[in-house]
Parts: structure tokens; sequence; C-alpha cells
């Protein structure tokens, strides 16, 4: 029996074998949460979430996959299930073995990738996609699992460019009733009960290739003549990360910021939705990213920007109307940019409100939904 998230969870015995195939890089899914309204004669469609960390890619995930469910028999295999969508575990996969009728399996890891390719190698009768949003050349085993998919979607034509096969692009979307301007930022802001009057943002894991040194340094120098603005930076700091984010720290206590720019941490995703409304200007500093789904929520939220050239930035920003476009890695076309934003804030607030016009007008959540449903019925 299957049923529904948010209802009560349903102990059963785990299928041991099959929970250690599909333990990979240390994860381990979600026991058992049946769901009753998507028995697995009628599923057409799982969702896996096999990764042991909340990323990017769990949050795309997450945001479409509620959409999907509403067009397709569908169901979520492991943690980090939203609502809208059904869950699933190992007792109700083990049902679907031999079953005559395909359902798809989408992928956007590897080891999900892997986990697709055993369970059909096994007798699932599994269609297999894959969503890369990687901008770089991939390894002989990545390349391999990507042959061996039945379809593949790329988030943006760069990334498309390094699959070396057949692929279809369907950039990403977000939620923009969730990701919404607040009926008054300034009061938005003053809720949190930080310093000035206006906040500036960088969102994503504190970590080199999201720039958060650049995103520092720039506040290092920008902040002492503009008292009105607090810096916050919202995202995980890994283990093995701390003692970059300790020297970021040890780096604000030097300038005298620790109260205007504030490291708030891994938040609850409502927060962190919240947190956007707050913003005045936003910062998407990545060096190198797959797609960069912080763009478009900022945007969203009706936050001016200023982006690195990095993942589908150059795709989603226009330079100079809905965003400022700067080299990655450079800290003093940041602080240029950001300058004459923080300077005249009826400005930002213009850019903010043409850069939610853009995000409405061309990645809503429906149409990245409807592209990657039209993929599915193909195969089905």
């Amino acid at each position: 029996m299957l049923r529904r998230c948010g209802e009560e969870r349903v102990s059963d015995r785990a299928n041991w074998s099959l929970c250690l195939m599909l333990r990979i890089e240390g994860h381990e899914t979600e026991p058992e949460v049946p769901i009753e309204t998507s028995p697995p004669a009628d599923l057409q469609l799982i969702v896996p979430n096999l990764h042991r960390r909340y990323s990017g890619v769990t949050a795309t995930n997450r945001m479409v996959a509620p959409k999907l469910a509403r067009m397709f028999r569908a169901a979520w295999l492991g943690s980090d299930a939203p609502e809208g969508i059904a869950r699933m575990g190992f007792v109700d996969l083990l049902k679907l073995w031999r079953r005559r009728t395909p359902l798809i399996w989408h992928a956007r890891r590897n080891d999900e990738m892997i986990a697709g390719v055993l369970l059909r190698a096994l007798g699932w009768p599994l269609k297999l996609v894959f969503t890369s949003a990687a901008q770089r050349h991939h390894t002989w085993i990545t390349r391999w699992l990507i042959r061996q998919m039945d379809a593949v979607i790329a988030t943006s034509d760069i990334s498309a460019s390094f699959l070396k096969r057949e692929s279809v692009v369907v950039m990403h979307g977000v939620d923009t009733q969730a990701y919404a301007p607040p009926a008054n930022r300034a009061s938005a802001f003053a809720e949190a009960g930080l310093p000035g009057r206006y906040a500036i943002g960088c969102f994503g894991r504190v970590r080199a290739q999201k720039g958060s040194d650049v995103f520092v340094e720039a506040m290092c120098r920008l902040l002492p003549h503009y008292p009105d603005f607090t810096a916050v930076m919202v995202g995980a700091i890994v283990p093995e990360q701390q003692a970059f984010a300790n020297g970021l720290k040890k780096q604000i206590e030097a300038a005298g910021l620790q109260s205007r720019i504030v490291i708030m941490g891994e938040l609850p995703i409502e927060e962190v939705r919240r947190w956007y409304g707050r913003l005045t200007i936003y910062a998407f500093t990545s060096r190198n990213e797959g797609f960069g789904l912080t763009l478009i929520e900022a945007m969203a939220a009706g936050a001016a920007l200023v982006a690195a050239r990095a993942g589908a930035a150059e795709r989603v920003v226009e330079d100079g109307v809905t965003g400022v476009l700067i080299p990655p890695g450079d800290v003093d076309a940041l602080v240029a940019a950001l300058e004459p934003l923080m300077r005249d804030q009826a400005a930002a607030a213009s850019m903010g409100e043409r850069a939610r016009a853009r995000v409405i007008e061309k990645f809503s959540l429906d149409a990245e939904a409807n592209a990657i449903a039209e993929v599915y019925r193909q195969l089905m």
C-alpha cells in the first residue's frame, strides 16, 4: 500500500538487499511510507532523490515534481519529499518487479542513473530519463550512464553541448507564487531585526565555487560607505568547507562588520523564501554552476540582480535590464556593479520589477513541467 506524504508514517520491514543496492555515496533512502492513492499497478513515474544532502538539484526536483504529479501517476522515492506528490518505499518498489507496463525513472544525478540501470537490468520495466545541468566534460562513467538513458534533458544549450548525444533543452522554472515580492519589502526586512534598512543577499553553500569569498570581499569594501545596507548569506556550511567559512568569518571580524555581514547557515526552505522577499539586491557570485536556480528565485522575488556569467546567467539575465552581468571571480567588477544599485534604491526596485516580469514570462514552473511531460509522453 502507498500513502500520501504528510500522513502518519507506517513502519514495515525494509528489504535490506535492495536498500544496500540503492545505497550509493553513503546515502540510504528513508523507510517505507506507503501511499494509498497511487497503487503500483497505476504508477507512471518514479522521482528518485537518493542524495544524502539537500542541494540545488534537490530544490529543483522538489519544485517541479508536484506539477508533474498532477499530470502523471507519480511517486517520490527517497528523502526530502515535497507536498503534492505521493511517496513510495522499497516494498512499493519491489511490487513493480516484472510489471508489464513500463514507467518513467527520472534521474538527476549519477547515483540515480546507476540505480535505474541496475533496476532495469534486474527486471524492473523502467524508461530512464536523465536531466543534466553540468557545463563541463563528463567523466567516462557519466558518459556511459548517459548512453544508457532512453531520453536526456539538458537545462541549457550549454549543458546540451557537453552531452555528446541527442537531448532536449528544458530550462528550469520557478514557482512565482511561492517566490514573490512581499507587500512591503522594508517592513519584511525590519522583521528580521538586523541593522539598516536594506538587505543584499548571496545564497548557496558557503564555498569557493559559489564565490562566497568574492561576495564577502565586496561587502567589506562597500558596506562602510552604505550604512543602510546589511549583507546576508544563506546556505549550508558542510564540514569540508568549515575552514573556508572560518576564514571568511575572520575577514568579516577584521573589518568590524560582524553585525552587518551575517552568515545565516542552512535554513528551512520556507525561511529561505522569506529572506528572498527581504532582499533589495541579490548577488549571484558563482565561479561555475550547472544552472544557478537562485538566479530565477531572486528575480521572481523582485530583487535587483548582479550576476556572474556562470551557469545559465547569460541565458536568463538581460544585461542592464533585468540584471547586470559580470565576469566570475572578479571582486572589482562586483563592487562596480553593486554600488549604483546600493546608491539608488529606486533604480534597484525598478530592476527587480523587470526581473520578476521576465521570470513570469520565460521561466515559469508550468512551462518547465509541460516540457518535461512531453519527453515522458514520447517514451510511454
